[in-house]
């Protein structure tokens, strides 16, 4: 009946509704530093099995195939892919990590504070002299770096093994050294907005060290970590979506059309 039909389009159109929210996200952080777009996965839907394939016909001899009609399409979930932005020249307290690995920053979720991670390296000095990130609650960077009040500003140097060094009285000093750490699945990472990222039982326990070791990538000062949105791979998805969406709005008007024709079967 064409009422499946009805029901399998419909599905059809909230699924492809939140592609187009996902693919608007996407665009809408083009320049957003350290973001990761996100890819929509979709599934189908269970089928109404009305002959099982291999079923014997007269002669005994199982059918080639079955007969089997789906009802429909569901979003599986969404994928975020952590290929890597384009570098951009900054300020010198600006940092980009080349390779795996996030920034550990610590911030309030649920009321709590908690340590989340982050590719975004737009960091501050605020007026204690720490390092914090440049979102819209200055999140903090752990293990903390600190820079001395009497320390020339010009004269921070941060290596690519992540040490941080300041001229004070006339010599380099350290004063504190950048961990990172990476997941064995940080496509499990959960999203939580202001550039950060929670672990979760899916992402596995972060695994910490310096830059440059065990996997992890190093740091490189003075660049920022561009969003790895395509913008013109983005466009073309949304432009097939919308197409999509289109189509399965005219299954709907053909169902609701053959429910017409036998709704007036008795006329």
């Amino acid at each position: 009946m064409a009422i499946s039909a009805l029901y399998a389009a419909a599905s059809g159109m909230r699924a492809l509704d939140e592609k187009l929210n996902v693919t608007a996200n996407n665009l809408a952080n083009l320049n957003t530093v350290g973001f990761k777009q996100s890819r929509t996965n979709f599934e189908d839907l269970l089928y109404q099995v009305k002959q099982e394939p291999g079923v014997p016909n007269l002669d005994d001899i199982p059918s080639p195939h079955g007969i089997l009609v789906g009802l429909g399409a569901r979003v599986s979930g969404t994928q975020l892919d952590f290929a890597p932005g384009s570098l951009i020249e900054g300020v010198k307290t600006d940092l980009a990590i080349e390779g795996e690995g996030f920034f550990q920053v610590r911030t309030i979720d649920n009321g709590a504070e908690v340590t989340a991670y982050t590719r975004a390296g737009n960091f501050l000095v605020n007026r204690d002299g720490q390092f914090v990130l440049g979102n819209s609650i200055g999140s903090p960077l752990e293990p903390p770096i600190t820079v001395p009040p009497d320390a020339p500003r010009e004269s921070l140097r941060i290596n690519e093994r992540g040490q941080v060094f300041v001229r004070v009285g006339g010599t380099d000093t350290q004063v504190g050294q950048i961990t990172l750490v990476r997941f064995v699945n940080p496509e499990g990472l959960l999203s939580s907005g202001q550039n950060l990222f929670l672990a979760t039982d899916a992402s596995g326990e972060p695994i910490e060290g310096n830059p440059g070791e065990d996997g992890i990538g190093t740091l490189t000062q003075g660049y920022l970590e561009q969003s790895n949105v395509d913008p013109v791979k983005e466009l073309i998805s949304l432009i097939f979506t919308q197409r999509a969406f289109e189509l399965n709005s005219q299954s709907i008007q053909s169902a609701e059309e053959s429910l017409q024709v036998v709704a007036n079967l008795r006329r």
